[in-house]
C-alpha cells in the first residue's frame, strides 16, 4: 500500500563531510582523514592525525607529544617553549572548540591538543637532575595518563563543566600540575 511513497531518507548532517560516521549515542561523529584536512585548526586538535585512531587517542596524542618534544628540544631554548606552549594554549583552545562543535561534542577524545600542549609543559619542567633523562620521561608519561584516564579531583568535575576549547585544555593542565607535583615530591623525598 506504501509502495507509492518515495522512500524516507534520513536528512544531512548540516556538519558532516561525506564518509563521516556519528558516534555511537550522542550524535557525534568520529573525524575521518578528509575532516583533519578540512581545516588547519582541525589538524592542531587532532594532533596532525595522532589523536584519529579509535582507541586510546589520547595516549597517542601523548606519544606524539613526547616525539615532538624530543625532535624540538634540540632547537628550542627555554624562552622558545615558553612562547611555543602560550601559543599552544591559545590556539589549542581555539582548535578544540571548533573542532567539538563540528564533531558534536566539546570534548571528543580524538581531540588531543589538550595531552600535546600538558605534556609539553610536564617535560620541559622535570627536574634535569637525573641520570636517565628518557626513565624519567617514560615514568612522566605513565604517570600523565594514569592522572588524565582517572580524572582525580578537580580534573573530572573541571571535565564536566567547562564544555568549551578552554574547558578542554583545563582539564589535562591540572593533570599536567598533579604529575609535576609528583615528580617534584618525589625528588625532594629522595
Amino acid at each position: 500500500m506504501n509502495a507509492s511513497l518515495p522512500p524516507q531518507s534520513m536528512p544531512e548532517h548540516p556538519n558532516r563531510s561525506a564518509g563521516d560516521a556519528p558516534a555511537a549515542g550522542d550524535g557525534a561523529r568520529r573525524p575521518t582523514w578528509r575532516f583533519l584536512r578540512e581545516h588547519p585548526l582541525h589538524m592542531i586538535a587532532l594532533g596532525f592525525g595522532s589523536g584519529m585512531p579509535r582507541t586510546v587517542p589520547g595516549t597517542w596524542g601523548t606519544l606524539f607529544a613526547w616525539g615532538s618534544f624530543i625532535a624540538l628540544d634540540r632547537w628550542l631554548t627555554d624562552a622558545g617553549w615558553l612562547a611555543a606552549i602560550g601559543v599552544g594554549l591559545a590556539l589549542g583552545a581555539r582548535a578544540a572548540q571548533r573542532t567539538g562543535e563540528r564533531l558534536g561534542r566539546a570534548d571528543s577524545g580524538h581531540i588531543v591538543i589538550d595531552e600535546i600542549i600538558a605534556f609539553w609543559i610536564v617535560l620541559v619542567m622535570l627536574p634535569d637532575a637525573t641520570a636517565n633523562p628518557l626513565l624519567q620521561q617514560a615514568f612522566a608519561f605513565l604517570l600523565f595518563r594514569i592522572l588524565d584516564i582517572a580524572k582525580p579531583p578537580p580534573i573530572r568535575a573541571l571535565d564536566a563543566r567547562w564544555k568549551t576549547g578552554i574547558g578542554v585544555m583545563a582539564d589535562d593542565l591540572v593533570a599536567a600540575f598533579y604529575t609535576l607535583l609528583a615528580f617534584a615530591l618525589w625528588h625532594r623525598l629522595a
